[in-house]
């Protein structure tokens, strides 16, 4: 027990070192009160079109089927909240996109992270996960202590709000565990539900994915249909409308991470630039940003779709 407490320590000491805000450790086991929950989900068509999420369903739900042996999970979040914001005149883009893109910069980390542990501890099994794989993420975090789910699912930490990334470490090594965050202190505030102007955050926890302003101007590869013409509220990529009206978002404090700063002139285009893109300012503007998976052709169309 004493070797699982260093190493631990070891972590999280490390994981700060690297510019993570927080770590916390959950057993890797099976996740038996997400199962039911990832059922209905699916069998409601809360995921619209992404298929993906279909696949790889046991997986999900346990991670000693994606690192064999696997003992932990290391859950870590990742500040991306900017200090500047987008003009005012403009379509909007999500803050987490501002910068480069946040899978490479942060895998980037937790494979550092992995050969640290290797080094001082001796050989691991291990995988590193940001957002692109089958990882119950939040669930995972919220094992680990890291903070709660909001009504808008989205992790919440009392004195961070939510402008974090997630990540993982599953690797085959006994640790000392965290305790899960047991309490929602989301109360009775609803102002994610209320300003969500596609009205895609549900009760109990729960978001239907195939509503979400995200979803429409990220996953969608066919056109966005024309019920949600007068509800997008300027936004082509992505949307923070659920995070920028949570009260405890008032304690995001900016990031230091030079990768996530804005490229370019982007926080300055207006509306008309936008609309005046080019190729060539596209792929100079969002080279290695997450922007880039929208493709200039889907940006494009959904700027179009904004100013019809």
């Amino acid at each position: 027990m004493k070797k699982a407490i260093a190493y631990s320590q070891l972590i999280k000491k490390e994981a700060k070192r690297l510019g993570f805000m927080s770590c916390g450790i959950a057993k890797a086991d099976f996740l038996e009160d997400e199962a039911p929950r990832l059922e209905a989900w699916l069998k409601n068509g809360f995921h619209g079109e992404m298929r993906y999420m279909e696949n790889h369903f046991d997986k999900r739900l346990d991670p000693r089927l994606l690192v064999e042996g696997a003992k932990s999970v290391i859950s870590l979040s990742f500040n991306y909240f900017p200090e500047e914001h987008q003009n005012k005149d403009a379509y909007k883009i999500a803050k987490y996109a501002y910068g480069e893109d946040y899978h490479h910069v942060i895998k980037h980390k937790l494979f550092e992270l992995l050969e640290i542990l290797r080094n001082e501890i001796g050989e691991i099994n291990g995988r590193c996960f940001v957002d692109s794989a089958p990882v119950l993420e939040r669930a995972w975090a919220e094992k680990a202590g890291l903070g709660w789910n909001g009504k808008h699912t989205l992790l919440i930490q009392k004195q961070q709000g939510s402008f974090f990334f997630l990540a993982e470490l599953i690797i085959d090594l006994e640790l000392a565990y965290d305790y899960p965050f047991a309490t929602d202190h989301c109360g009775k505030c609803t102002r994610c539900i209320d300003a969500c102007p596609t009205e895609a955050i549900l009760p109990n926890n729960q978001i239907d994915g195939s509503k979400c302003i995200s979803y429409l101007t990220i996953e969608l590869r066919d056109n966005i249909p024309n019920q949600f013409k007068e509800k997008m509220e300027g936004w082509m990529f992505g949307c923070d409308i659920c995070q920028d009206v949570c009260p405890w978002n008032r304690f995001s404090k900016p990031h230091n991470e030079p990768m996530f700063a804005p490229k370019e002139n982007m926080l300055d285009f207006k509306k008309k630039d936008w609309e005046e893109l080019t190729h060539e300012t596209f792929s100079k503007v969002f080279k290695k940003s997450a922007v880039k998976r929208a493709k200039f052709k889907g940006l494009t169309e959904n700027i179009n779709f904004l100013k019809e």
